[in-house]
């Protein structure tokens, strides 16, 4: 596996401001990461810094082991083979689709321009619209067209800056995938920003969770979302509850819905206090189970009813059930736990652990 973008120590600051601090990340050529994180935590900062818009204020970057930026160094992003869609698509309204496309290619070899352009259309599923405007295409069709105009010149690296915000719920995680199988045919290595974390496993193979500047956790999906390395990567990944747990020994911890077995923290002594996570996956509907919650809250979800459910602590759970089983606000639901990625962390202040 060939790398091909490392960043090491990267910070950036306005006035004196850190807005982002020492990120460290390795691309491999042909995958497609995603930085992912709140509004504001610095994702984009760090996107744009690889592009060439910013300047780093420490650390340095590397594209195929050669700098490209550093506190005393920008190679211009004009310079560095480094493709950008934006979140607006920015498309030339006046220009067709065609011209669109080959806008960013050299206007002397009008054939292959032509050959690359028709290319692309298959690709993106467009074929024939070469002469379509974008204001005759629809959202997810101009955001295909101005991925099309970026992977033109066949860059090194494509940055995508929330390319899917603009556009409804359903159709952004659809486009997700969709793109994600383009760039994957083309094996052209990609970075993603988004807040939406459907987004980012719909697309990527690493995702980088971002907050407050700093790099959380660099790792796959699934490892972000089962074993996620901070508590803050657990409560922004997924939905879940905390519940208070107390290790008895034998890698068994004591909660209100019954024993849960897991490897527990390795500081963890006997009689730590822990906070585990709960999510809907980790809880069977089962009307005949005898162990029973009050469902507090309910939504329908069409093929499915999101639950709220009442511990006799006052916390809450969810459950996510068929919807051919519909049950009412306060009735009691049946349950059963099947904790098998048990996500856990010493309780803040237990002097046990």
């Amino acid at each position: 596996m060939k790398k091909l973008l490392c960043l090491q120590n990267i910070s950036v600051a306005y006035q004196q401001q850190n807005i982002v601090s020492d990120i460290n990340f390795d691309l491999i050529e042909g995958d497609i990461s995603c930085l992912l994180g709140p509004s504001g935590c610095g994702k984009t900062t760090v996107l744009r810094t690889i592009a060439g818009f910013e300047k780093p204020t420490a650390g340095s970057i590397k594209l195929k082991d050669r700098i490209i930026s550093n506190p005393e160094y920008v190679v211009p992003p004009e310079k560095r083979k480094i493709g950008m869609v934006f979140q607006d698509f920015a498309l030339f309204p006046h220009l067709s689709v065609e011209k669109n496309i080959t806008f960013g290619l050299d206007k002397k070899n009008h054939q292959s321009n032509l050959q690359r352009c028709n290319e692309l259309l298959r690709l993106i599923n467009l074929t024939g619209m070469n002469d379509k405007y974008p204001h005759q295409l629809s959202g997810g069709q101009q955001q295909r067209v101005a991925l099309a105009r970026a992977m033109a010149p066949r860059p090194e690296i494509l940055l995508l800056d929330e390319p899917f915000s603009s556009l409804d719920v359903e159709l952004r995680e659809q486009l997700a995938r969709e793109v994600r199988q383009i760039l994957k045919l083309e094996n052209i290595t990609a970075i993603l920003v988004t807040h939406d974390q459907h987004e980012a496993f719909a697309m990527a193979d690493k995702v980088g969770l971002i907050n407050e500047g700093k790099l959380i956790q660099w790792d796959t999906p699934y490892n972000l979302y089962h074993k996620p390395a901070t508590r803050f990567a657990a409560d922004f990944i997924g939905q879940g509850e905390f519940i208070a747990g107390e290790y008895i020994g034998d890698n068994r911890i004591k909660t209100e819905i019954g024993i849960i077995k897991g490897d527990v923290p390795a500081q963890c002594k006997l009689g730590c206090k822990l906070d585990l996570l709960i999510r809907p996956d980790d809880i069977i509907h089962d009307d005949d189970s005898d162990f029973k919650l009050e469902i507090v809250e309910r939504l329908f979800r069409g093929a499915d009813f999101l639950y709220t459910l009442k511990l006799d602590s006052g916390g809450t759970l969810i459950c996510i059930a068929s919807s051919h089983h519909d049950h009412k606000l306060h009735e009691k639901l049946g349950v059963n736990f099947d904790v098998s990625h048990i996500v856990m962390f010493p309780q803040l202040n237990d002097s046990a652990g």
